[in-house]
């Protein structure tokens, strides 16, 4: 058996073909998972658990109710795009909503979870911005104005951000050395899985003497995949 992840898939009515590949992964390679981790970013957007309703929302959390009752454990981690997806459409999923950070033993070795957004700590703005969205009061304050509201706000925000990455140096919007080095010495030098950078690749990190590993997951724009891990060790597969 192995474990699958995933994340940034970005999901939204306006990718169809893309939305196809998900699906169908739910219902073919994700079966062979011991457990199934979306390591944030399911949705292009999450504007509050009142918006399940959305044909396409409600679709996608469908299906993953579908997979979860086939007996997989499915678990979420909030991403960037998606961090006021509450606890209840996991539940709802019939999966478990992670910390982030989040730590366990995959086949006997010591593995950290995360998004990734928190080790960009190069893109200053961006961690100002995290810090104000994540905090209880702001988002008791937004989740209580329309769902219309809402989502004119965060469109607002997604086109402000676009532009802003134009203009950004590329190793800025990248992961900090120094706080993937944080991350492996709080966590006793584990392996480290995330995505949120959209730069997928296997990394090898000497931390304190200890040689890490770091797999960044790739995003779903163009094409589908997932990392898959067992007790030889982990390797990318990629989807039509």
């Amino acid at each position: 058996m192995a474990v699958f992840f995933i994340s940034d898939l970005h999901l939204c009515d306006a990718r169809p073909d893309i939305n196809r590949v998900f699906f169908d992964f739910l219902r073919g390679p994700a079966r062979d998972a011991e457990t199934l981790y979306i390591l944030g970013d399911l949705f292009e957007y999450w504007a509050g658990d009142d918006d399940l309703a959305d044909p396409f929302n409600h679709s996608v959390a469908a299906a993953l109710a579908e997979y979860s009752r086939s007996g997989i454990p499915l678990k979420f981690m909030h991403g960037n795009r998606d961090f006021l997806l509450d606890g209840q459409f996991a539940e709802d999923c019939g999966g478990i909503l992670l910390d982030d950070p989040h730590a366990l033993d995959l086949f006997g070795t010591p593995t950290v979870l995360m998004h990734g957004d928190t080790l960009c700590t190069d893109d200053v703005d961006y961690q100002k911005f995290r810090i104000q969205v994540r905090n209880p009061a702001w988002q008791k304050g937004f989740l209580a104005l329309p769902l219309e509201t809402r989502k004119r706000q965060i469109e607002a925000v997604r086109q402000t951000s676009e532009s802003e990455k134009t203009r950004k140096a590329p190793e800025i919007m990248d992961v900090n050395q120094g706080a993937v080095e944080a991350a492996l010495r709080a966590h006793a030098y584990p392996r480290l899985i995330h995505g949120h950078t959209h730069r997928p690749a296997r990394h090898v990190h000497r931390v304190d003497g200890r040689t890490c590993e770091r797999w960044v997951l790739a995003d779903w724009y163009r094409s589908g995949s997932y990392l898959r891990c067992d007790k030889a060790g982990c390797a990318a597969v990629q989807l039509s």
